[in-house]
């Protein structure tokens, strides 16, 4: 059976859409009339024209995961791929899910393996999804890797909600803040310093230095704000580019905490990504070649492709690992303990593990420190204003008595 996207209109006269499976458009057309639709157009769902399509959106997090496990399950119980991505489309209820899973299927139908087929709608399925869809396909462990997979991503999903969460009330106050700041400085400041400036009394350092904040910002803000805008989409550009992205990469690595933290995430995208696959019965240099995959940060890909090598000359993984001196020692004896005790699948979830619990400890001390730091820093510059403001006034009294 293919996929079919329609747009109909309901009995109450309002347009719906979605994705029905039929072998032909006249039998989707008649599976529209039956359910008191009347089709306006049904097309075939092809993958690669939505992928052209720029603006398309992906399925979101939380469905992929479900979808994820549901498949793992369809799989185990025997199903044929096609049967499974079949009971997905008609058991969704997110038109987005229903398209996405109805071009895979017609991808898969056509020829082109299950990661191969995933690889048309990238904003769905991330790239260490698709990693570990070819690893699990290669090793013929497919169902296993997606049952862990959907654990990971459950986990992950987890981790992401709290750290938002966390970041909400910051985030809220610092754009409060800022607006109030700006507010000051543009609108009400300059009123107010009018009256000092008729005085002809000299004004104290600060508060000049306050008014030529003002003047400028009322001046420029036009310009300041086209340049900030310019500057992130030239900075975003260049990242694409090797030369750049790697030195980027390599700054942020050596900066003193955000450094930890994005090691902490490569570390413990690696060692999830390496325990499901071994644990699926992939050779140890597939698992290493999905592995890299899955490594946001280039320095560290450049790193396990490194170790690859030595791996492939006759190293031990442990060893290689070690010798590129990129992740955390603990990381490297717990690979080594693996390999002696043919447990690594066990360590490389343990090292996992421990790397995401290091994670959540960094964020917590840097969210509980964030709050009082934000805190004193608005404060300093409202107490800054003030005193710009009631130093003339001041100054002002003294002459007066």
């Amino acid at each position: 059976m293919e996929s079919f996207h329609y747009e109909a209109l309901d009995t109450a006269g309002r347009m719906v859409s979605g994705v029905v499976q039929a072998d032909t458009a006249r039998q989707a057309r008649a599976q529209l009339r039956a359910q008191n639709l009347l089709p306006s157009a049904v097309d075939l769902v092809r993958a690669r024209e939505r992928a052209s399509r720029p603006w398309a959106r992906g399925i979101s997090s939380d469905e992929l995961s479900l979808v994820t496990r549901q498949m793992a399950t369809l799989l185990t119980s025997g199903l044929t791929m096609e049967q499974c991505l079949g009971a997905l489309i008609e058991e969704s209820s997110e038109p987005m899910t229903r398209e996405v899973l109805g071009g895979v299927k017609s991808e898969i139908t056509a020829g082109l393996s299950l990661a191969g087929a995933m690889g048309s709608y990238d904003k769905s399925f991330p790239d260490f999804y698709r990693a570990l869809v070819h690893g699990g396909e290669e090793s013929g462990a497919l169902s296993t890797v997606l049952q862990h997979l959907a654990d990971y991503l459950d986990a992950r999903q987890a981790l992401k909600q709290k750290t938002t969460l966390a970041l909400l009330y910051p985030i809220l106050v610092t754009i409060v803040a800022v607006s109030i700041v700006t507010g000051l400085l543009v609108f009400v400041v300059p009123k107010i310093v009018q009256v000092f400036q008729q005085s002809r009394q000299a004004l104290p350092l600060l508060t000049r230095m306050l008014i030529g904040l003002s003047d400028f910002l009322r001046a420029v803000w036009p310009y300041l704000t086209v340049a900030v805008i310019g500057g992130l989409i030239a900075a975003r550009q260049a990242l694409r580019r090797a030369g750049p992205r790697r030195s980027w990469d390599a700054l942020l690595l050596r900066t003193p905490w955000l450094g930890q933290l994005i090691r902490g995430v490569n570390t413990s995208r690696f060692a999830s990504t390496l325990a499901i696959l071994v644990g699926g019965g992939v050779p140890l240099l597939s698992a290493l070649n999905s592995g890299a995959r899955v490594m946001t940060n280039v320095v560290m890909r450049e790193a396990v492709e490194a170790a690859i090598e030595r791996v492939r000359e006759g190293e031990s993984l442990a060893r290689s690992l070690g010798a590129t001196h990129v992740f955390p020692p603990l990381m490297v004896h717990l690979v080594a303990s693996g390999e002696l005790s043919g447990k690594l699948e066990q360590m490389l979830q343990r090292a996992a593990q421990l790397e995401t619990q290091a994670l959540e400890r960094r964020l917590a001390v840097f969210l509980t420190l964030l709050e009082p730091v934000m805190i004193l820093a608005m404060g300093g510059v409202v107490l800054l204003i003030v005193l710009a403001i009631l130093l003339p006034i001041i100054s002002i009294n003294q002459l007066v008595h």
